[in-house]
């Protein structure tokens, strides 16, 4: 449990870059980042391809359908929608949306786990739940506080609807990937996230060209392929790439493999107190109190939550000694 713990921690480290750049880039389409930052992860995962070509080609066609599946919702739909729904609405309004995944993601794994084994009482699993979504509430009612009014009633609807749909794909991938996980041990961690580099590349591939030959018949103001600051944006996008995407993903398989999903869903909020981390760094400010005091609250409910799951499988263990 340690050592998925601290994947799940490295995982979120990592997925936290994913907020900050939509605020440096914000010139850019939600969509381009989503293209631009899959195709850098499908780029570099050739490298660690070569290198582990023996297991990637062991990989059966039902492992592929699953790669692409998930990298599709997962990947390129999910970081689109987020990022517009950051460029619509500002960040705190898709982060208040987003940072309710640990509380979706516990209760949909918990209510149709993936093996009778992964589910727990629920009056085992409230408290945690109930603890991080008073976090969530705190850290979020501070970061709505900061909204300016620079941006429209409407700007901030769509906003709130599309980070509706990134909170969809999001609550599904970990899921679904846990499961696959699951199902086949067999599979390495890092062999697992390098084949959804592979998956992702031609499908953002096409996209990108797509969004080009888009912008070719008059379709938007994007300066294509690489738009107004051609450096930052290849330099993020290959950042993100490696670090947010190969880097993240093969962590958060790991921790898949050695969490039950419910308690793996919680951990998630390592995502969101990073994304605060790094949009703090960016502001060049201090978090407030009433901030502090909801990363605190969310640091206690992943322990009380850890803490249940560690009693549920002490329960379980002694019910089957005793039968």
């Amino acid at each position: 449990m340690l050592i998925g713990l601290l994947c799940a921690l490295g995982a979120g480290l990592m997925w936290g870059l994913v907020f900050v750049a939509p605020l440096m880039l914000g010139d850019y389409p939600g969509l381009v980042l989503s293209f631009g930052r899959y195709i850098g992860f499908g780029l570099i995962a050739l490298v660690p391809a070569f290198f582990d070509r023996q297991r990637i080609a062991a990989l059966t066609r039902a492992d592929w359908i699953a790669a692409i599946k998930l990298s599709f919702v997962g990947n390129i739909l999910y970081y689109a929608a987020l990022a517009t729904a950051i460029q619509l609405a500002d960040a705190p309004l898709p982060a208040m949306l987003i940072g309710t995944l640990p509380v979706i993601i516990s209760i949909f794994s918990n209510w149709a786990p993936g093996h009778p084994s992964e589910a727990i009482a629920w009056r085992r699993l409230a408290p945690s739940l109930v603890i991080i979504l008073a976090g969530l509430m705190l850290v979020n009612a501070s970061e709505l506080a900061h909204l300016d009014g620079s941006r429209s009633l409407h700007d901030y609807a769509l906003g709130c609807f599309i980070a509706l749909g990134a909170l969809a794909a999001w609550t599904w991938y970990p899921i679904m990937n846990a499961r696959h996980m699951k199902r086949h041990p067999h599979i390495r961690s890092s062999t697992w996230s390098t084949a959804q580099g592979l998956a992702t590349l031609p499908l953002a591939l096409a996209g990108f060209a797509a969004y080009g030959a888009y912008t070719g018949m008059g379709g938007g103001n994007y300066d294509f392929p690489l738009g107004p600051r051609p450096w930052p944006f290849i330099g993020l996008m290959l950042v993100l790439g490696l670090c947010a995407s190969w880097l993240g993903t093969m962590l958060w398989n790991k921790a898949s493999q050695r969490l039950p999903t419910s308690l793996a869903g919680q951990l998630i909020v390592f995502e969101t107190l990073s994304a605060l981390l790094y949009a703090f760094i960016w502001r060049g400010t201090i978090p407030p109190l009433p901030v502090l005091a909801g990363i605190a609250l969310l640091c206690i409910g992943v322990m009380v939550g850890m803490r249940a799951f560690q009693q549920g499988r002490t329960a379980s263990a002694a019910e089957a000694a005793a039968g």
